[in-house]
């Protein structure tokens, strides 16, 4: 009986205070949405992918690819040697495919953009011949290409391009087996499953093995089973009729389901990303809920003072707050997924209309629903648990005045755990600053949790210097109001740490994420500045590469005094993939600083090798080794190591003479990363620029910059891959600068006698507006700095453990520093502006009278 009372005392008290039950909900759905919209965009993409991948070797039964990557292929002689046994092994249909990356112009001659989708070339296999009719549809008004000139194209990508049926264009094989060729779409296909970006030429079947083989090999061989041979039994087949460990032979599951295993590689980081910041979002909701439930609960304490006069129990007061908690967690539960699910698709439809990636609906399943009851529910009631217990233990009689709103407890116990925890953290940041590598950065991240853990503990009590200090500078311009609100502000230093915590956590990771921006950024410009002497850098669009043909034209353009290709070397030493140069051309001295460490010529020869001093020291490469590569086709290279030079991250980490790189790397394959061209004496920069240009018109994602553009091009890339950061930083400092306004306006209410009081005796609406302002300005600046001076000394340390991949010293983001701290104060008025307008609107007598 007394549980259903006290029940009905808590319905009823919620419904009776309006505005604290909405701030309260407010406060929950910010904590719950951000996590549950994560979840079920990343279930989103998922489904997306494996749709796609379902759709993938429609009609394979079994498939054989070479057994590593670096094979050239399947040997023609093994095709044909599968074709003459297919009745034996009970194969049905054997199809080959030649496949490459491509690029198409559209109907205005540019690089058809595919958003980060693949741009695939292949050979058209007639509907007749297909293992399934689902490979591909030819449309009505086409045909099939038949000569070296015509083309099909995905309807989809057409349609991007503005592309159709007779349309005249151009296509740039990407690994410059070829000058670019100019085409005529003679066909339209529909694809199944391809992506938003998606881009597949096909072109026929000679001119596809010419274009995307050596000739001899095939990149794949798919194949059909006849009817009463399961797939399973034709890899047995297939596969005892192979040399050993020669091939991989999969059925079409296991193809399917490899390729979703990639993906999910993919995804796994990706959702790992987007519940890193969710999880962000939950912290920083759960300290506004506690906050929230905190405030209201010391706002509460003459009523359940009141209640437990009359003879509720201290369980009974503390069961009524948790079913109070209870209620209003499964309303902002349930009204946070709701929001949730909005916030996913605008994720989904910015994806969407922005990248290559595949769609799909919206998957609200079962994971979301319980992170928002979980957020909704659990969070809000272990928020609510501390102060309701809290307010339970306050004898009646005490806890009836009127003052039991302030904080008066002693935070010297937790100061004292935070110091502990700081200086831990302090430790461990420096101490990992001191060395580079995996582990170091791990050491970083301990000692940055160890940080965000004190200022959790600690931060009350660093409130009031810190925030005095500050308000004594800031509020002084502002006379008594200007020392109320820095009053206001100091007075209660849980309730101003916790409100402040929010945006400090987010200020201190876009801090780090800052500093690592800009000390890439700052790397980049030390490698060109002092380790390229070239006086134009020509590479591929998006991070690509550039044909073999296209720098063959740039060093025949006019006005060209010297330029050297530095192509890409990819071969096995022992068991190891490495990665390096070969510079093609002129001496590569004549374009980069080239500080010889230990050689006898800074000229490298055709079959000889250098290193940088990095990789001698941790390869053990010197000076007279001789380093064994082995190409694709298996042939062993040995090449002499014939000097070391001085790390130079544009030469990073060896290179390699013509001679030895012709063995190791096909033709097919030979591709470069960049082109560095001098002029020729008497040659001005606009008359090279325009050759330049001119000599690389054709080939569609080759461009001509100078120093200064590389360079800016490279910080813009840097800057796209932050301002997705940023923007999932930026839902987490919306939550947090929510989590402001929900704490002044609950503040407000708080102090409702008190600015009644103030108002009776003479203080204008707008003085009580001002002091609202000054003092969320003060709290959203003492935030702030907490979070620029953590996250600066993180990332600082972050960037010096990362200098073993090539990062160089650590560049703090001043600009972005005094923005931060600028915005802090905006964010503090805007944040204050409902508050301090409730504020002002409140009647002194009824104020005054309010119990």
């Amino acid at each position: 009986m007394a549980g259903s009372v006290m029940r009905r005392v808590s319905l009823r008290n919620l419904s009776a205070h309006k505005v604290r039950l909405f701030l309260t909900i407010f406060s929950i759905v910010l904590g719950t949405c951000f996590v549950a919209g994560s979840i079920i965009f990343t279930s989103t993409i998922s489904k997306a992918f494996t749709d796609v991948f379902d759709k993938v070797a429609p009609g394979v039964a079994v498939e054989v690819t070479p057994d590593t990557q670096q094979s050239p292929g399947v040997p023609n002689a093994v095709v044909d040697d599968l074709t003459k046994r297919k009745q034996e092994l009970g194969i049905d249909r054997i199809v080959s495919n030649y496949t490459g990356s491509v690029t198409i112009a559209n109907a205005q001659g540019k690089a058809l953009q595919t958003g980060g989708a693949p741009s695939v070339g292949s050979a058209y296999v007639p509907a007749d011949e297909a293992l399934s009719p689902e490979t591909s549809t030819l449309l009505p008004g086409g045909r099939a290409p038949s000569g070296p000139n015509e083309v099909v194209i995905n309807s989809s990508a057409a349609d991007r391009g503005d592309l159709k049926v007779g349309s005249e264009t151009k296509v740039v094989v990407g690994q410059g087996a070829s000058a670019p060729q100019n085409v005529t779409i003679v066909g339209l296909i529909d694809l199944p499953g391809s992506t938003s970006g998606y881009t597949s030429i096909q072109f026929a079947q000679d001119v596809a093995s010419t274009l995307f083989s050596d000739g001899d090999h095939v990149a794949q061989v798919d194949m059909s089973a006849v009817d009463g041979v399961s797939p399973s039994e034709l890899q047995k087949r297939v596969t005892a009729a192979l040399p050993a460990d020669t091939y991989k032979v999969r059925t079409g599951d296991q193809v399917r389901q490899d390729q979703k295993d990639q993906v999910n590689q993919f995804l796994t980081i990706f959702t790992g990303i987007l519940l890193a910041f969710a999880a962000i979002g939950l912290i920083v909701g759960t300290f506004i809920i506690y906050n929230t439930f905190s405030m209201i609960v010391a706002q509460r304490n003459r009523e359940l003072a009141l209640l437990r006069a009359v003879g509720a129990s201290q369980k009974q007061v503390s069961r009524s707050v948790l079913f109070e908690a209870f209620v209003v967690g499964v309303l902002g539960g349930v009204v946070g997924l709701g929001i949730g699910i909005g916030l996913a698709a605008a994720l989904k439809a910015i994806i969407g209309s922005t990248s290559g990636l595949p769609q799909a609906p919206l998957q609200i399943g079962v994971p979301a629903i319980l992170a928002a009851v979980f957020v909704g529910v659990v969070v809000t009631m272990v928020s609510a648990w501390v102060p309701a217990v809290r307010a339970s233990r306050v004898p009646p009689v005490e806890a009836m005045r009127a003052s039991m709103a302030e904080d008066s407890s002693s935070l010297a116990k937790r100061t004292v755990i935070g110091v502990f925890f700081g200086a831990a953290g302090i430790v461990a940041v420096i101490g990992g600053a001191f060395r580079t590598g995996l582990g170091p950065a791990i050491t970083v991240g301990g000692g940055a949790a160890a940080l965000i853990l004190a200022v959790v503990l600690a931060a009350p009590a660093l409130s009031r210097p810190i925030v005095g200090g500050i308000g004594r500078v800031l509020a002084a311009p502002f006379g008594k109001i200007g020392q109320l609100a820095r009053t206001n502000a100091i007075r209660n230093p849980r309730r101003t740490a916790a409100t402040a915590f929010a945006l400090t956590l987010g200020l201190m990771l876009v801090a780090v994420i800052g500093t690592l921006g800009t000390s890439f950024k700052g790397t980049v410009d030390d490698a060109v500045d002092n380790g390229v002497k070239a006086e134009y850098i020509i590479g591929g669009t998006n991070n690509g590469s550039v044909p073999v043909a296209a720098t063959e034209a740039i060093a025949k353009a006019p006005g060209v005094g010297g330029s050297v290709s530095l192509n890409f070397v990819r071969a096995q030493v022992g068991d190891e993939s490495q990665f390096g140069y070969a510079p093609i051309g002129d001496p590569i001295g004549d374009f980069v600083n080239l500080d010889m460490r230990d050689g006898a010529s800074d000229v490298l020869a055709g079959d000889a090798m250098f290193v940088s001093d990095k990789t001698s020291a941790e390869k053990g490469w010197n000076r007279g080794d001789v380093v064994v590569f082995t190409s694709p086709s298996g042939e062993q290279v040995p090449v002499r190591v014939d000097g070391v030079f001085a790390d130079n991250e544009a030469l990073q980490p060896w290179m390699m003479g013509s001679d030895a790189y012709d063995k190791l790397m096909p033709k097919s394959t030979q591709v470069s990363g960049a082109v560095f061209v001098n002029p020729a004496p008497g040659t001005d920069a606009a008359t090279l620029w325009t050759s330049l240009e001119d000599a690389t018109a054709d080939y569609l994602t080759v461009q001509v910059q100078d120093r200064e553009q590389f360079k800016s091009s490279i910080s813009s890339q840097i800057d796209q891959m932050l301002a997705v950061l940023y923007a999932m930083l930026g839902l987490a400092l919306v939550i947090a600068i929510l989590g402001i306004i929900n704490t002044l306006a609950l503040s407000v209410v708080e102090r409702r006698r008190e600015i009644g009081m103030l108002r009776a005796i003479g203080m204008v609406r707008a003085q009580v507006r001002r002091s609202i302002y000054i003092e969320s300005v003060l709290i959203a600046i003492f935030g702030a700095l907490l979070g620029v001076v953590l996250g600066t000394g993180i990332g600082y340390a972050l960037v010096k453990t990362l200098a073993k991949w090539g990062l160089g010293d650590p560049v703090l983001p001043w600009s972005l520093i005094v923005i931060t701290l600028v915005a802090a104060g905006v964010v503090g008025v805007l944040a204050a502006l409902w508050p301090a307008i409730r504020a002002a609107r409140t009647r002194p007598l009824e104020a005054i009278a309010d119990l």
